[in-house]
Parts: C-alpha cells; structure tokens; sequence
C-alpha cells in the first residue's frame, strides 16, 4: 500500500465528503428532470425489495426471539415477565426494527450497487450511455434511490411485525404467556413518537444506502480490483454511516419530540 502524508490523507477525505454531497444533491434534482425512468424504479423495486425480503424475514424473528428471551430473565427478577410484550414492540419499532433492515439491504444491496455500477465503468459503458446523450445520473443513480428510500420503508415494517411475531414465539412456548396479553402490551405500550421514529429511519437509512453504493460505483477505477475495492469500500461506509446517522436521528427526534 502506497504511503501518504496525513495531510494529503485528510485532503482526499475531505474531497471524497464533498463529492459524495454534490453526488447526492443531483441525485435528488434528477426527481424533479424529464425524462422520468418510471420502469426502471420498478425493476430496482422488485431487486431490492423483494430480493431483501428473505433475509429480513429472518432476521426480524429472530432479533424478536432474543429480545424476549433475554428480557424475560431480568424481568423476571421484579416479578414483571408479562411485560415482555412492551420491551420487544418498542425496542423494534424504535430501534433494532430500522437499523438491522438497514444493514442487512447495505450488505445485500449498497455492495451489490458499487459492484454493478463499477463495472459498467470499467467497462466503458457508462461513457457510452453519455456518448448516446443519456444521463446516467439520472438512469442508473435515481431510479436505485427512489426504489430504496420506498422499498425500505415497508421492509421496516415487514421486520417490526416479523420481530413481534419472534417475542410471541418465545413468550408463549417458553415463558406461557397468554397471547392475547403478550399482543395487548405491545400494542398499547407504543406511542405516536415511537411509530413516527421507527418510519423516519428507513428513509434516511435507504437513502444512505443508495447514494453510498452509487457513488462508490460510479467512482470506481483501476480495472476489476478496482471494483472489488469499491464493493467493499460501499459496504462498509454505508454501514458505519448508517450507525452514525442513528445515533444523530435519534438525538434529534428526543429532543425534539415529547415522550410521555
């Protein structure tokens, strides 16, 4: 690996934030430019989101499972385990629910973006798109982050139910806890603030996702290692932005937001 002065280092990060602001910001202007690539929306729909249904099914359940396995063994200590219910539903449609979908569609999708996007650079056939006067911003970039922002939103949802349907599992084979009871708690327990976080999350989270493994892709050189490099590269910053941008949305939506 080829060494550089961290100055050089701290100017290539800065540069790279900058381009990946001006990426996304003509990402977004291309929603309000004909021509509108309505069928090619639908087709990174159907890719990403039932593509990511599967894994996200899974990984709901069994996030679900093990929040109520491991919260029936301190609730038990207090004489409270019927209050399994209230522990899975808010801690999945608050936080575990968006932020596992969202990895787990980064690792799918943001790396599976980077790699597709990569070698049609590599490849020259983004150069021809431009030489046949398409914008490939605009039919291969906004279509992929359309399709996520939407398909995500829903995929949150999908893995709060799914994760609520792996707390009953637990609650009711292993702990004997009326099902009725367990669905009464978890339900009457969430708020509006709850709700309204859990949906504002996978919008940003996909429009992480998109616009990291796009730029990633479209900015991807030096042949196919460049591509792996890029694939990896899309993968990890998505995830690790995604992280942040929970710890900073979360900030933001207690202090703005009146819990109860």
């Amino acid at each position: 690996m080829e060494l550089i002065s961290p100055t050089e280092l701290a100017k290539d990060k800065v540069q790279t934030v900058q381009d990946y602001i001006l990426f996304c910001l003509q990402a977004v202007a291309n929603l309000f430019r004909k021509p509108v690539y309505f069928v090619d929306m639908l087709q990174q729909a159907d890719t990403i989101g039932v593509g990511s249904l599967p894994i996200v099914v899974l990984t709901g359940f069994f996030t679900g499972a093990v929040l109520a396995l491991q919260a029936s063994n301190t609730l038990e200590r207090f004489g409270s385990i019927t209050l399994v219910g209230q522990l899975v539903s808010t801690s999945m449609v608050r936080e575990l629910g968006p932020v596992l979908t969202s990895l787990m569609v980064a690792g799918r999708n943001s790396s599976g973006m980077a790699s597709e996007l990569g070698s049609m650079v590599v490849t020259e056939q983004i150069d021809a798109m431009r030489a046949l006067g398409t914008d490939p911003m605009k039919k291969l970039v906004t279509p992929r982050v359309v399709a996520t922002v939407f398909m995500l939103f829903f995929l949150a949802i999908i893995s709060d139910l799914v994760g609520l349907v792996g707390g009953l599992a637990i609650a009711k084979l292993l702990l004997q806890l009326d099902a009725r009871q367990y669905w009464y708690n978890a339900w009457e327990t969430l708020v509006f603030q709850d709700v309204f976080m859990g949906l504002i999350k996978p919008v940003i989270f996909g429009f992480i996702i998109a616009t990291i493994g796009c730029f990633y892709g479209m900015n991807a050189r030096g042949g196919t290692q460049g591509v792996g490099r890029a694939t990896t590269q899309a993968m990890v910053a998505a995830s690790v932005l995604i992280l942040a941008m929970d710890l900073i949305v979360t900030r933001f939506l207690m202090a703005t937001l009146s819990y109860r």
